[in-house]
């Protein structure tokens, strides 16, 4: 009798212990700073109460406000676009909620049943407070019966940031439930931990093993922590009014974080089949936390994978260049070519080669010293690409 391979394991002991030093390090270096700058400035760390919702975050004009009750815990979604189209379920990143997905709801809805929903713990869905509640296994659970519960059998997915890294263990655990996979600013989970540019989101992963100190961190100086995820909307933005009224209180920012407080401890076995749902990242070209090291290895999971990059954005492509992206978007969920046929093996080499083509067929340029990394990758079986890419690599893909 073969043996059951379990789709979502532990990270080693020895990781899981690392992990939770680093984060009394960090912790004690954050709590130094807040003490100091308190000393400086008692004022400086109030909090603004926000009570009314800005009106369009209550009104029908994206679509219909619905709820759904799952085992419990009521999840709130946004729907829009005919029902007997194939449906696309919108999931968001962190720390948002359905709004991050305002310039894809009305293109999205003129040929397809659209669903962003709230998950669980964001927004105007329950926000169960215990740790245990963010389990994987329980997440991937609720969103195939969310699934379920509009009526079908599978759907298309989206997510972008923390919830692609979701749907990436969605379509490992439960690839029935999906029929097409788009990652957003997201590469594969066993290696996004690994590729991180940034020190600051490094040491962040670790701090907030920490409980309840994240939490009133995050609240502070009238949830400056929300000015610092949108750089990219201008100071006065009416959107980033509707963030900071709904992350206000720090009963907010608990289920959010429990989030990485669980996922940051897991990863998927190495030795599952590759993915068979046809998946496609979508990544700003300026990104600071997608490596082309961790795109490149997030191909060898993938049965079927491509690659789109878009210029000139960062973490936010379908809020930084809406027009671009939702082409791009539009073009990938119609075209049938993207759909696999037959169940012929690739080898590694082939799939990187599938993944930089699909980058380059975008005229997207990733730098010279691409071409050194992916021949590593494949042995050399690149060496004869006829063309020169220019812009820069991320250090990590230099390594």
């Amino acid at each position: 009798m073969a043996k059951t391979v379990t789709c979502i394991q532990s990270i080693s002991l020895f990781a899981q212990l690392r992990i939770h030093f680093l984060s009394f390090v960090f912790g004690g270096w954050v709590l130094c700073k807040r003490l100091l700058k308190w000393v400086w400035d008692p004022r400086g760390s109030s909090m603004v109460l926000r009570d009314t919702p800005p009106s369009f975050l209550v009104d029908s004009s994206m679509g219909q406000h619905k709820h759904v009750k799952l085992k419990g815990t009521k999840l709130h979604y946004v729907e829009s676009g005919p029902k007997d189209q194939p449906l696309v379920l919108l999931l968001h990143g962190f720390p948002y909620f359905w709004l991050s997905w305002r310039y894809q709801i009305p293109v999205l809805s003129v040929n397809f049943h659209v669903v962003a929903l709230d998950l669980k713990g964001f927004g105007d869905s329950d926000k169960p407070a215990w740790r245990s509640s963010y389990k994987i296994d329980t997440i991937l659970d609720e969103l195939t019966q969310f699934v379920h519960s509009l009526g079908v059998k599978s759907c298309i997915v989206i997510g972008h940031d923390l919830a692609a890294l979701l749907g990436w263990y969605l379509v490992h655990k439960n690839p029935s439930v999906v029929s097409k996979f788009l990652a957003v600013s997201c590469p594969h989970p066993n290696v996004f931990w690994m590729t991180f540019n940034s020190t600051y989101n490094y040491q962040w992963l670790n701090y907030v093993q920490l409980p309840y100190l994240p939490e009133l961190d995050a609240v502070k100086e009238d949830v400056k922590i929300i000015n610092e995820y949108y750089k990219h909307l201008p100071a006065k933005d009416v959107h980033l009014h509707a963030y900071k009224y709904t992350f206000s209180r720090k009963e907010d920012w608990t289920a959010p974080i429990n989030y990485y407080r669980n996922l940051t401890l897991f990863k998927i076995s190495e030795h599952l089949d590759q993915i068979e749902v046809p998946v496609i990242l979508v990544t700003g070209g300026k990104d600071q936390f997608v490596s082309l090291e961790g795109v490149i290895k997030s191909t060898e999971f993938c049965e079927f994978f491509r690659l789109k990059v878009i210029e000139d954005c960062g973490h936010f492509p379908q809020q930084e260049n809406p027009e671009i992206f939702n082409v791009v978007l539009l073009k990938y969920l119609v075209d049938r070519s993207a759909v696999p046929k037959g169940n012929s093996a690739r080898s590694t080499s082939q799939r990187l080669i599938n993944g930089l083509f699909g980058a380059v067929s975008n005229t997207v340029k990733y730098g010279n010293s691409v071409l050194g990394t992916v021949q590593k990758k494949t042995n050399g079986v690149v060496n004869s690409i006829p063309f020169s890419l220019t812009n820069r690599i991320p250090d990590a893909a230099r390594n």
